[in-house]
């Protein structure tokens, strides 16, 4: 069965929460017996790296205008008439964005399935038109695909709300095993010291909360601990170079984007982890520091609630003084590893579950 792939930037190593879930998915598909082609977005692929193959997943470029809110839609509609000529037997399309082209692969005679990850017309980087379009993304991805998958029960739960499509499949983002990192060079270049930092992860886009959690935590009594972020942003903002600016004036430490063995150590020295998100689908940042029995500090937003966590790792979304009170009170005490169930969030069992769904459209 052949499925092309689209609605993600690409892989490997490219920043994001549906390239990550793309990354650890799709070679597991191919090792299920399945020809899988993704098709990347040009601008996030340069000459130097781009690669034909990753772990059993053929990579194709398709153009697409670096433009916020023109790439995805472009993009789309040009890997719908690829995977048409290529002649595939389904096109898996990711987020609501990319799923408004879902009309249109059904006209080609393509079968469709999408992955709704999450609601992004609430981010706050898009303005109304945007939000508009992502909504009849939302609309259009739910009606028209032939199945539809969700990451979370409460996305699953909106889609009857809204559009009483009853039939969807819920399919968790997954975490690997966690690979403890022995050394700590990395960090130590950045003038930090292990358990004596506290570790935030993501874009610099508004809906991370970024600035919020700096303000706080220079506020707190903790200041013999550093605040980390890991991270960038895919276009250059406003918002995103006052962050960087309000982070350097208080000290915080930037990496930068970061994967495999510098991400491994950061994660594995932390003292607490921070997600002060005010909007998320299910974030696998969030699944990755619970792999390493991290602590964490996490806002209230449901898609966080929804993960079994103790009463103590949740603050008020927003409020500064909620996430003063929490900072202080996670790092009261010595560093105590966590056990978290991460059983629903395995890859392999994602891999068969998206197989099933697969098989379903066939039928």
């Amino acid at each position: 069965m052949k499925i092309v792939v689209t609605g993600t930037r690409g892989i490997p190593n490219i920043q994001g929460g549906v390239e990550t879930h793309c990354e650890e998915l799709f070679p597991r598909i191919s090792r299920l017996g399945f020809d899988v082609n993704l098709v990347s977005r040009s601008c996030y692929v340069t000459a130097s790296d781009k690669l034909r193959e990753f772990n059993g997943v053929k990579l194709s470029t398709l153009y697409a205008p670096h433009i916020k809110s023109l790439e995805a839609l472009v993009h789309t509609f040009l890997a719908v008439l690829w995977a048409k000529k290529q002649k595939a037997d389904i096109i898996h399309i990711h987020a609501i964005g990319p799923a408004i082209m879902a009309p249109f692969a059904r006209f080609l005679g393509l079968k469709v399935v999408f992955t709704h990850h999450g609601p992004d017309y609430d981010r706050a980087k898009w303005g109304h038109l945007a939000k508009f379009f992502l909504r009849l993304g939302e609309r259009l991805g739910t009606k028209y695909a032939n199945e539809v998958i969700v990451i979370s029960n409460i996305i699953q739960k909106s889609l009857v709300e809204k559009y009483n499509r009853k039939n969807t499949h819920l399919i968790f983002n997954g975490v690997n095993t966690p690979v403890f990192a022995k050394q700590s060079d990395f960090i130590k270049s950045l003038g930090i010291k292990p358990r004596m930092y506290v570790l935030a992860l993501g874009r610099f886009v508004e809906e991370k909360g970024f600035d919020y959690l700096i303000r706080a935590f220079s506020k707190s009594k903790k200041q013999n601990y550093r605040l980390v972020i890991a991270g960038d942003c895919d276009h250059e903002t406003e918002y995103s170079k006052q962050l960087k600016e309000l982070a350097k004036a208080n000290d915080v430490v930037l990496t930068g984007f970061v994967k495999g063995e510098m991400l491994r150590e950061l994660f594995s020295h932390t003292r607490l982890f921070v997600l002060p998100s005010y909007h998320e689908g299910l974030p696998i940042s969030l699944l990755e520091a619970m792999s390493y029995r991290l602590p964490v500090l996490v806002s209230d937003i449901p898609a966080n609630k929804q993960i079994a966590l103790p009463e103590n790792s949740f603050f008020i979304t927003g409020n500064e003084e909620s996430l003063i009170k929490g900072l202080e009170q996670q790092l009261d005490y010595n560093f105590e590893p966590v056990n978290y169930d991460l059983t629903p969030y395995n890859w392999d069992l994602i891999a068969l579950q998206t197989k099933t769904v697969y098989e379903l459209v066939q039928k």
